[in-house]
């Protein structure tokens, strides 16, 4: 009956075998086509061996056109130690001025609760602002040179720029108004003097010129008559007086402090009174000392400039140096 009958044959899900090939089935090798795989893969090593060696030196060119590369020189590393160096002399010259104000406000008991009202008109704080800035500012580019931190020498550039730039001007109008400035310095030491006995700071200003530069007053030693202590019309001891630092030899036997040695000293004519105080003004005494110390003092001056163009050009290069290496 299976003669006649046509029979088909059922497979089975878990029989059937899948021959061909598709995307989920592994690769099988082909009998016959090794030969053929070979023959291709001959040919596309030798083309691409045959278009490497043609365009190896085009294909170096254009990389070193497109990304060159840079590094850093002898002179690009002196640049940099030389910045640190100087910025960390400066940072030093800072501190000792931060230092020396914080000194003065503490040895004058300028914190203590009776005198902290008064404290923003201390003179001492002039010298702890500058020397808190002049050591920020160095510490950014000590820092940023050791780093080589653009933003931190940025920062560093444009600061030193702006005070050269203030610099400039200040010795402009210095130039200019040079009459003018005798006669504020004059009226400013008549103040001086004038407080003499009420502000410690003033006081201390006026005996440190007049003991340096050995002189008393502004202009001669009877400009102390503007102060109500030494006015001849005073009640006190010290009427038509002196401070002691006016004195020619303000110390008995050399060792105390006389600090009587100028009372009456008004009162005496000038052939009297020269051997006992000085009878210059102060104001002619710091015209001396300039003239005296002009090249010493013009030499400095051009020194500190000098060295804040010298620092801001290496800043400059320093910068561009970076950024051409980090490219």
């Amino acid at each position: 009956m299976r003669r006649f009958l046509p029979m088909k044959r059922i497979t089975w899900p878990w029989l059937r075998r899948d021959a061909t090939q598709n995307e989920t089935s592994p690769l099988l090798p082909k009998t016959g086509s090794t030969k053929n795989n070979a023959e291709e893969l001959g040919l596309v090593t030798a083309d691409f061996q045959a278009g490497t060696n043609s365009g190896q030196e085009h294909n170096s060119h254009e990389f070193a056109r497109i990304h060159p590369y840079y590094s850093y020189s002898l002179g690009d590393y002196f640049l940099k130690y030389f910045l640190i160096l100087c910025n960390l002399m400066f940072t030093v010259l800072g501190l000792m001025i931060l230092g020396l104000g914080i000194w003065g406000l503490i040895s004058k008991e300028s914190f203590a609760q009776e005198k902290i009202g008064s404290i923003g008109t201390d003179p001492m704080l002039i010298l702890v602002s500058v020397g808190f800035l002049l050591t920020m500012l160095c510490l950014t580019g000590c820092v940023g040179a050791l780093r080589e931190n653009h933003c931190l020498l940025k920062l560093f550039s444009a600061t030193v720029l702006v005070l050269i730039t203030a610099q400039v001007i200040i010795a402009i109008l210095a130039h200019t108004l040079r009459d003018q400035i005798g006669v504020y310095l004059r009226s400013g030491m008549l103040a001086a003097m004038s407080r003499y006995q009420d502000d410690l700071d003033l006081r201390f200003i006026t005996d440190e010129i007049q003991s340096n530069l050995q002189c008393c007053g502004a202009d001669n030693y009877r400009d102390w008559e503007f102060n109500i202590y030494y006015n001849c019309s005073a009640p006190g001891v010290l009427a038509c007086g002196v401070p002691a630092t006016c004195c020619v030899d303000p110390l008995e036997n050399g060792t105390v402090w006389n600090s009587q040695c100028g009372v009456g000293a008004q009162l005496l004519d000038e052939f009297t009174a020269q051997s006992v105080i000085f009878l210059g003004g102060c104001l002619g005494g710091i015209s001396r000392w300039i003239e005296q110390h002009e090249g010493l003092l013009g030499t400095v001056v051009t020194i500190i400039f000098g060295v804040q163009i010298l620092m801001l050009f290496i800043t400059l290069r320093l910068m561009e140096r970076i950024k051409r290496h980090k490219a």
